[in-house]
């Protein structure tokens, strides 16, 4: 994972909870750890990692903090811990 996909995981697990985190670049993050995305109706997405999917929901250009939460605990469930990627 490169530089700029490290920090998009660092920022996601910073406190306090960032409010201003452009939701491509946590899709490209996703797609660097080995994730599926695919597209669904509306401006939802799903995402497969390791065995866990969710749907997101993303109608903003950043993520509101409710969705970073969201994408940090689903993160947490599929065994990804920012420690293993150093900035």
């Amino acid at each position: 994972m490169d530089h700029r996909h490290r920090k998009v995981l660092h920022a996601l697990f910073a406190h306090p909870v960032s409010g201003n985190i452009n939701f491509t670049s946590v899709q490209h993050m996703l797609t660097e750890l080995g994730a599926d995305i695919d597209n669904r109706s509306g401006a939802r997405i799903g995402v497969t990692l390791k065995g866990h999917t969710v749907v997101f929901h993303h109608a903003h250009k950043t993520l509101p903090v409710e969705e970073v939460l969201q994408v940090k605990k689903f993160l947490t469930d599929s065994g990804i811990d920012p420690a293993d990627y150093p900035v």
